[in-house]
């Protein structure tokens, strides 16, 4: 080897820093080490390793120190057991002693390191990839990131300067910011000296040497560090919006049915949550134990009780739960064992805060955008559609004629044609789908499902009595044509391009579809809601449902809204429930419509159901593939168990 040149070769391995304080995320760190901290059901740690995996490393190394006898109880404890060297540090030994440390381990091979707080969608193949074909000692991943930007890249993305230390060369450069990802050749160790070091310090010492150092520009990544608790808050927030969800509940928590619930929620394992208690945009971590507690003079207070070891303290703290006197409420925030951190809810939420406050909310599937924003001290949703938008007119036009006939639609406060801009009332975030996370009680969703019911039971009766009061509804059928519509996307979408079947296999079902067309659209008709499912209907405080996403609504048989709740694949009813909650719908519709026929009605379920399931599989096949939200696709397997 000579002076700035490398050999190559094609064996890889892996080496990930996890021994750091987490001094900036205290006191959860006090605790949970950094790299056990949990998304979403599983450690940072495990998401790193799983995405390393992939890589099929000849061998991955890992290093400790704060809290090390748990993380190597948990790697010992995983899938991972025969396929991580622990590297365990006495002292501290930085970014670049660390991996000194490793040096026999790691001597020989081309290796990716990878910080363990690290979470991100970055394509580490095709980083390796660059930095095989590149010449480069070392090839850092690098992003433009404002917050971070401590680097000098000049124009063919090699590395020249370090803003933060000072060390600058002349030329022109661009700021960039590294995100703890990073490949190297083994060579690079020899400007590692033993003991404490920076990582750092050795790129400008290869530089000196005559090596380049390149980068691997990844902006427009998702990326996120977990180094302080907003930005781990954030993580979590953002890794439930890519599952499209706002809540997790882990299958651990044993209670909490009686909680209130708004905006994001995450409830991690072993936690069981008192009734009474109220939870917005919150992160409660493992073990944080919520007890609810009374005081001397009789008001409820709420404290967190640490379960350390079998030891229990109560800390000598306030009340840890907003509201006032007997308030029990937290809001923006992360619960941990005896400890309470609030934080601001924009920047907890991320950067989807507007000029004017707006936040952008929402996880479906429609290219509408929804905004919460303050007006008269009041949360409101500002709704945004595009200029060629076609349900614009009906979704005003139906919210007023809804709440006309009391059907519990949001409540409409403005609305602007030219601009295609409305503003509701302000639901929460809290679907029946989100709601339904929590563990129930048989009763607690009966009750909830016969709510819902009511609601489908006004539509089809009042409003529908009252139809001519609404010409652009009245005309709008779900006719023979639009049936087939249905079946056609359903063949072209989820047949097509999740089935793969052949085009001309798929056209021997025409005559299937045609009769079941035929058959759905001879049945008599009522106002129907036509997405009626768990997403679409919100539970507000005192958990009564309210409905959104009304303004594909159509003349049709009102057992397809039935079978789109009761045989929701967002929800799995058992049996037993749903024949009781059709009992309850008919006996209801029979009270409020003298016309209404059970016999007639339970003829029509099955064509119903067909008809609905091929919809719903069309529309999440849809979403997934053109569209790219590919958290519907764990939604087919679901209906197709429905």
């Amino acid at each position: 080897m000579t002076n700035g040149t490398i050999g190559f070769n094609m064996s890889l391995s892996a080496f990930i820093l996890a021994a750091g304080l987490g001094e900036r995320l205290r006191p959860i760190t006090d605790s949970i080490p950094k790299p056990l901290l949990p998304l979403i059901g599983k450690p940072v740690l495990q998401s790193v390793l799983e995405k390393i995996s992939v890589l099929q490393m000849g061998k991955i190394g890992m290093n400790l120190h704060h809290k090390k006898e748990a993380v190597e109880r948990w790697v010992k404890q995983s899938p991972y057991e025969n396929s991580v060297t622990l590297f365990p540090e006495d002292t501290i030994l930085g970014t670049g002693g660390a991996l000194k440390n490793a040096e026999t381990f790691l001597q020989g091979s081309t290796f990716l390191v990878h910080n363990a707080d690290i979470v991100s969608d970055i394509d580490l193949g095709n980083l390796i990839d660059s930095h095989l074909s590149s010449g480069n000692l070392a090839t850092l991943a690098v992003h433009n990131y404002p917050e971070f930007n401590k680097l000098e890249v000049n124009d063919s993305g090699l590395l020249t300067g370090c803003i933060s230390c000072r060390k600058w060369t002349e030329g022109g450069w661009r700021p960039a910011a590294f995100t703890g990802i990073a490949v190297y050749q083994p060579e690079f160790l020899q400007f590692l000296p033993a003991g404490i070091s920076s990582v750092v310090d050795a790129w400008f010492n290869a530089i000196a040497a005559g090596y380049k150092i390149g980068t691997f520009d990844v902006t427009g990544c998702s990326w996120n560090d977990i180094g302080t608790p907003v930005s781990y808050a954030r993580t979590v927030i953002n890794e439930l919006r890519r599952n499209g969800e706002t809540v997790f509940i882990h299958p651990s928590v044993k209670g909490c049915s009686g909680i209130e619930m708004n905006g994001y929620l995450v409830i991690e394992k072993d936690n069981s949550i008192p009734k009474g208690i109220s939870l917005i945009n919150c992160i409660v971590l493992p073990e944080a134990n919520i007890k609810k507690q009374g005081r001397d003079d009789g008001d409820p207070q709420c404290f967190l009780t640490l379960f350390w070891g079998g030891r229990k303290d109560t800390p000598p703290s306030p009340p840890l739960a907003k509201g006032g006197t007997g308030g029990l409420s937290f809001e923006n925030c992360i619960l941990g064992p005896g400890f309470r951190i609030d934080l601001n809810e924009s920047k907890m939420l991320g950067a989807d805060a507007e000029e004017d406050d707006r936040i952008l909310i929402g996880v479906g599937g429609s290219d509408r955008q929804y905004f919460r924003m303050q007006r008269d001290s009041r949360a409101v949703i500002f709704m945004q559609c595009s200029k060629d938008d076609p349900d614009f007119e009906r979704h005003i036009e139906y919210s007023r004629f809804f709440q006309k006939y009391s059907v519990p639609v949001p409540n409409l406060i403005e609305a602007a044609f030219q601009s295609k801009t409305a503003v509701f009332e302000d639901l929460g975030d809290i679907s029946l789908y989100s709601w339904l996370k929590c563990p129930r009680k048989d009763v607690e969703v009966e009750t909830i499902y016969r709510r819902v019911l009511d609601i489908l039971v006004s539509i089809h009766s009042e409003a529908t009595a009252h139809i001519a009061e609404c010409p652009l509804l009245e005309s709008r059928l779900f006719d023979y044509a639009y049936l087939r519509w249905e079946t056609d996307y359903f063949a072209e979408n989820f047949l097509q391009r999740v089935c793969k079947i052949p085009v001309d296999v798929i056209s021997k079902l025409s005559d299937e579809f045609h009769r079941l067309a035929t058959t759905v659209n001879s049945f008599r008709k009522t106002i129907i809601h036509r997405d009626f499912q768990s997403q679409n209907i919100m539970v507000t405080t005192g958990f009564i449902p309210r409905v959104l996403d009304y303004q594909g609504a159509r003349m049709a048989p009102p057992a397809y809204d039935v079978v789109s709740i009761l045989w929701d694949p967002y929800y799995r009813l058992n049996e037993v429930l749903r024949v009781q909650l059709v009992d309850y719908y008919t006996h209801k519709m029979k009270e409020r419509s003298v016309s209404f026929s059970k016999n007639e009605f339970v003829n029509t379920v099955l064509p119903c159901r067909l008809q609905r399931h091929m919809q719903a599989l069309g529309a999440y096949s849809f979403l997934s593939h053109p569209k790219g939200k590919q958290f519907f696709l764990k939604h087919i397997h679901l209906h197709l168990h429905a």
